[in-house]
């Protein structure tokens, strides 16, 4: 199968426009694909920040599509393992090594199929499965999030951040965020949070608990000095997820803070086929749409990348690869 796509060739270079050959690995099938999604893993990868790069290759780990007239997404990682708990070492995610979803058609597995839920268009759909699985492990499986309860969702305007959120607010949570842009708080709080600070202010910890009486759970993408703080923030018997750490280390860190407050230091990244099917139950269920920063057109890739790494998008960034 020929197909059009964008081939990363060399870490530090821009994709670049290619008709090539797709071949189908055993049990593989081909889809029609209608639109993927950027996620900062491929970004990481174009600046060679990923473990066991293996170029060339398509990346793009997101997508929705056409398979047999069905409208379908896709599950972006195989071969989690048999234990619910952690992936096992077969585990692969799509878009590096193997060929991804910035191509106008890709082959994926039978079990990565999902019925696309109606009330998405393919733009959207696209923009939901890697953040939105990572968000629902995060929230429901390792935070164990039950209704009334105080979460926070730090450095929001990502895509998992804006999940989470959204997540949150349909399952009758308080919803308290963190960012550095007063335009991303005053976003999510159309969104339905309740209340948020920039997390460059001082006294972070403090701020936090006068405008929230304390968290639950807190869901954390950022690591570095402020994380710290966030467990300032905690109740006694709260859980904290972390699914990445962008800012690096964990500083300021308090054991006393965490065993003394019975506080639960928990981590987390995709999660299961089984997940991933509650998850698309929940949205279909509560009609909830991703929130897209922007779109762009396939051979566009690298601007989109721009984008993402200027930081300043609030939600998904999508290619459309239909045209």
């Amino acid at each position: 199968m020929i197909t059009e796509c964008m081939v990363l060739n060399e870490i530090h270079q821009p994709l670049e426009f290619s008709e090539i050959e797709l071949l189908a690995k055993d049990r593989q099938v081909l889809v029609e694909n209608k639109a993927s999604a950027l996620n900062h893993r491929d970004l990481w990868i174009t600046k060679g920040q990923y473990a066991n790069i293996q170029l060339p290759c398509i990346l793009g780990s997101d997508g929705s599509g056409i398979y047999e007239g069905k409208d379908i997404l896709y599950l972006p990682a195989t071969d989690w393992g048999n234990n619910p708990n952690f992936q096992g070492k077969g585990y692969n995610i799509l878009g590096m090594p193997s060929n991804g979803t910035f191509s106008k058609n890709c082959f994926i597995y039978p079990d990565q199929m999902y019925h696309k839920p109606e009330h998405l268009s393919y733009v959207e759909a696209a923009a939901l499965p890697l953040a939105g699985l990572t968000a629902w492990r995060a929230l429901k499986t390792k935070g164990q999030a039950k209704p009334g309860e105080n979460i926070l969702i730090s450095g929001t305007g990502g895509g998992v951040a804006i999940i989470v959120l959204q997540f949150a607010v349909a399952m009758g949570l308080n919803v308290y965020v963190t960012s550095s842009s007063e335009e991303k708080l005053h976003s999510a709080y159309e969104l339905g949070a309740k209340g948020g600070i920039n997390y460059k202010e001082e006294n972070l910890s403090k701020k936090l608990l006068a405008i929230s009486e304390g968290f639950d759970i807190v869901v954390d993408s950022a690591g570095g000095p402020n994380s710290g703080q966030l467990l300032k923030a905690c109740r006694s018997g709260a859980r904290m997820v972390m699914y990445g750490g962008t800012k690096g280390d964990i500083q300021n860190f308090s054991p006393q803070i965490l065993f003394w407050k019975q506080i639960s230091l928990l981590g987390t990244t995709m999660g299961t086929p089984q997940e991933f099917r509650e998850m698309l139950d929940f949205v279909s269920k509560h009609k909830i749409k991703p929130v897209i920063d922007s779109i762009y057109e396939l051979r566009d890739v690298n601007e989109a990348l721009k984008r993402m790494e200027s930081g300043m998008h609030f939600g998904k960034i999508v290619l459309n690869t239909s045209r």
